[in-house]
């Protein structure tokens, strides 16, 4: 059975718009990025200064219950979230390995 392109395609847009909408007006400087990893997985990365001197837990609770008020059918495809700040953006391999994907074999 193949994959509706209209479907994951809208996924990728919802979760991009309501970021943006949501955490993007409280923090405007902040880089909001979606990423389609495959048919069933979607990344999120956010880059925003408002995360420096926060653990990851914090940071957490600023992005999570936003990303859960999602349908489940769009939540149940996200597989990675990064909050970090601009310079651990360059420091992280998990940020590294969202500019530079494996390739899926789904």
């Amino acid at each position: 059975m193949g994959v509706d392109k209209t479907v994951t395609d809208a996924a990728l847009c919802q979760i991009e718009h309501m970021l943006r909408d949501s955490y993007g007006r409280a923090h405007p400087s902040a880089t909001i990025e979606v990423r389609r990893q495959n048919s069933v997985a979607l990344r999120v990365r956010i880059i925003d200064d408002a995360f420096e001197g926060r653990d990851f837990a914090e940071r957490d609770q600023q992005v999570w219950p936003l990303l859960e008020r999602l349908p489940d059918e769009v939540f149940e495809q996200i597989t990675m979230v990064l909050l970090l700040t601009p310079d651990e953006k360059s420091q992280s391999m998990a940020s590294w390995e969202f500019d530079h994907p494996v390739p899926s074999m789904l």
